[in-house]
């Protein structure tokens, strides 16, 4: 790599990580490319930036369908309707062929052209045009004296600024997901094996006075004061069937939000949002009913709360899976009798609503806190109000 264009590429991979507020994604191990991901920049939502000698203009249009096949993949990943992908190539000459129409027109992923791919070569004779195409991806643009040469030292000095910004971002991005160790996950799946034995003792999990007796969802019971079963029922469990399937939930979803938002939060949101999901289906179905389920789909909408807050963190990490799992759920819900998927959907939006109240560790938004508290409590009031005057 020439020292003008060694220098360049670390002043623009400085330039887009502090400045500009990218996070490199992704290095090559000579850090010759680098792909940089910011969603809020719509002009230029990933950048892809490249040292390479282009000696034919075939090469480089074979590279641009690679990063419009690449750029589509993150599309997927991400659940982007549509994703903008810049192509920075910095080569010491152009090709020495035809070349012009790669980069003066845009290039679409060719199925449902969702990803599109816009190039700027920087190279002898071009640099002033793509500086200027350059600058006009961001608000105020750049000035053209940002393009010129520096030394070695300042080269340097770039390259170990980004490096270090980019590290430290990671670093932080990593303390998001641990947080606090779980402690009440562990607990609650305790509770409700014990609850699980001692039913199966006293006359089975699946008899339906055990149940009632051990608390579950009765709506007359309920209408007689007995308000307590709108907590119990989270700890009991139909058959081992159900226990099992609930029981890997809460170990992999509980322990996922304990670890993210700490222990009392996670607390708040479990507990929440199984009376939700109890007030839900007290409100929406009339049949006896128990299980951790409103509670788990209240750590789903925790984790939604999550892609709120954190979308770029969220969809690199487990963003797709979560809503899939969630629609997969609802949709088998509505379409398999016996699964009381009001619970579901009181537990989905109380989780939700639980965690905006209560927000993440160490980082307060009074307003925004005290407008998911106030919806909760409407929310809530406003079903109990329904369940009791039927």
């Amino acid at each position: 790599m020439g020292s003008y264009e060694h220098n360049l590429f670390w002043k623009l991979a400085y330039f887009l990580v502090v400045e500009q507020d990218y996070q490199i994604v992704q290095m090559d191990e000579n850090r010759q490319e680098i792909l940089f991901e910011n969603l809020s920049n719509k002009s230029a939502q990933i950048i892809r930036m490249i040292y390479s000698e282009l000696d034919w203009g075939n090469k480089m249009r074979r590279d641009i369908e690679q990063a419009a096949a690449m750029g589509e993949s993150i599309r997927k990943q991400l659940g982007k309707r549509e994703l903008m992908v810049i192509n920075l190539y910095l080569s010491p000459y152009p090709p020495i062929d035809e070349y012009e129409a790669y980069i003066k027109e845009p290039v679409y992923f060719p199925k449902g052209e969702r990803t599109k791919v816009m190039s700027i070569l920087f190279a002898h004779g071009h640099m002033k045009e793509a500086a200027e195409s350059f600058g006009r991806l961001f608000r105020g643009g750049i000035e053209l004296s940002f393009f010129e040469a520096g030394s070695e030292e300042e080269t340097a000095a770039y390259r170990r600024a980004a490096l270090v910004h980019s590290v430290k971002r990671s670093e932080e991005d990593q303390k998001v997901f641990h947080s606090s160790t779980p402690f009440f996950s562990y607990l609650f799946i305790a509770v409700q094996v014990v609850m699980f034995l001692l039913l199966e003792l006293t006359g089975g999990s699946t008899n339906s006075e055990n149940l009632i007796r051990f608390g579950a969802k009765f709506n007359p019971l309920i209408l007689e004061g007995e308000w307590w079963r709108f907590f119990t029922p989270i700890f009991l469990h139909i058959g081992f069937l159900h226990l099992l399937m609930n029981t890997f939930a809460l170990y992999f979803l509980g322990t996922a939000v304990e670890q993210i938002y700490g222990r009392f939060r996670f607390l708040f949101i479990y507990l929440f949002s199984g009376f939700m999901g109890a007030l839900a289906s007290f409100v929406m179905n009339s049949s006896l009913s128990a299980g951790a389920s409103g509670a788990i789909f209240g750590c789903f909408g925790a984790l939604l709360y999550f892609g709120v807050i954190y979308p770029r963190l969220f969809f690199r990490t487990m963003g797709m899976n979560i809503i899939v799992v969630i629609l997969i759920n609802l949709v088998f819900g509505f379409s398999v009798s016996g699964i009381d998927n009001a619970g579901h959907i009181g537990g989905l939006i109380g989780g939700f609503l639980a965690t905006g109240a209560v927000h993440f560790p160490a980082k307060k938004k009074p307003l925004m806190q005290f407008a998911f508290l106030i919806a909760a409590f409407l929310l809530s009031a406003g079903g109990l109000y329904l369940g009791f005057s039927e």
